[in-house]
């Protein structure tokens, strides 16, 4: 099926979907409104539950069900190794964020995720559409579960070898992950994030040359006009994420949401000064100066996550955009701040124009 718009319509109804867009599972910033609205407006809602113990899991799910949400995806990352710790390092880091926050206590980089294999269990429990994964794949007897609980495995890929081991894996389609996207880079190895930061554009249509499920796409989609694109150039669904931040169903700090309105593709960057990890994140006065080169290397993750822990929850607070943990995907400034449904609505009447 090589007509854009019928690939992206029949994918859809696979999926129990009236449009081929889809939340991105963006832990800490998908709340079940959120959801409930994507959801209802036809795409699918979604939820990242990396920082959510079980318990969590199974009442998020229900406030979304019991709202009237049916299509979900829940998104969890495969775990890394315990990290490497250096005690005079995390000193030099903590020392840099007191500048910029509360003074970090000594055990604040002790702080660990919650239980994989519980999250896992919690999540199957709750039979979304699709749970998907990101920063690696999942162990074949995980996918062989959800393979018998009938749910489907989105794989994130950030690139082309990453996409084909995922297929091998029985991956249901690829999530082709751009470098315009927000948040962090979903890179099988996390030390090559940077280096292998491929655009959209390129990643698409590469992917879905070298596998034969459905791709979705993901990274800097916020209008009709990227919608349109990432389907012809063989896409079959496009995941938005912050395209909807400032939606008032996103529940985003003000002062995060002005932020994003105001941000070209070039204040954004890649960092990883909030979690030690590579994300995608607003170009604030925090990230500039923790890339600049007197600043001290951050520690690994999760260990860097727990020292900033202190700092981004004051930010909040305070409504503090220089501090903020402010993920943002490069097309930022087209989000519009409009309810969930209406988005929803506009990207795909305004994608099926451009394809007509």
């Amino acid at each position: 099926m090589t007509n854009a718009r019928e690939r992206s319509e029949a994918f859809a109804a696979t999926l129990g979907l009236s449009v081929p867009i889809l939340l991105a599972p963006m832990a800490g910033a998908c709340p079940p409104s959120l959801s409930i609205a994507v959801a209802k407006a036809g795409g699918m809602g979604a939820c990242g539950v990396l920082l959510m113990p079980p318990p969590e899991i199974a009442a998020w799910v229900a406030e979304f069900r019991a709202a009237g949400g049916k299509a979900l995806q829940l998104n969890l990352w495969t775990p890394d190794p315990p990290p490497t710790r250096d005690a005079a390092a995390e000193r030099r880091v903590r020392d840099f964020l007191a500048q910029w926050g509360p003074q970090v206590p000594e055990t604040a980089g002790d702080a660990t995720p919650p239980d994989f294999a519980a999250q896992f269990d919690a999540m199957l429990a709750a039979r979304p559409t699709a749970i998907s994964s990101i920063m690696g794949l999942y162990p074949p007897d995980y996918v062989r579960r959800m393979k018998a609980a009938g749910v489907k495995w989105f794989a994130t890929a950030t690139n082309v070898g990453e996409a084909a081991l995922a297929a091998a894996a029985g991956a249901d389609a690829i999530i082709a992950q751009g470098a315009e996207a927000g948040g962090h880079r979903g890179a099988f190895d996390r030390d090559a994030a940077e280096r292998t930061a491929t655009g959209l554009f390129a990643l698409v249509p590469a992917i879905v040359d070298a596998v034969s499920i459905p791709v979705i796409a993901a990274g800097g989609i916020s209008d009709a006009r990227g919608l349109a694109a990432a389907l012809t150039l063989g896409a079959s669904a496009a995941m938005v994420g912050t395209g909807f931040l400032r939606s008032p169903e996103a529940k985003l700090s003000p002062a995060w949401s002005n932020a994003l309105a105001l941000a070209q593709p070039e204040d954004t960057q890649l960092t990883r000064a909030f979690s030690g990890r590579s994300g995608r994140s607003l170009s604030t006065a925090y990230v500039r100066a923790a890339s600049a080169p007197d600043a001290p290397p951050p520690a690994p993750y999760p260990v860097q996550r727990g020292l900033t822990a202190a700092m981004r929850r004051h930010a909040t607070e305070e409504n503090d955009i220089a501090r903020m943990q402010a993920w943002a995907g490069q097309a930022s400034r087209l989000a519009p701040a409009r309810p969930a449904g209406e988005i929803v609505d506009a990207l795909w009447r305004g994608a099926r124009e451009i394809l007509r």
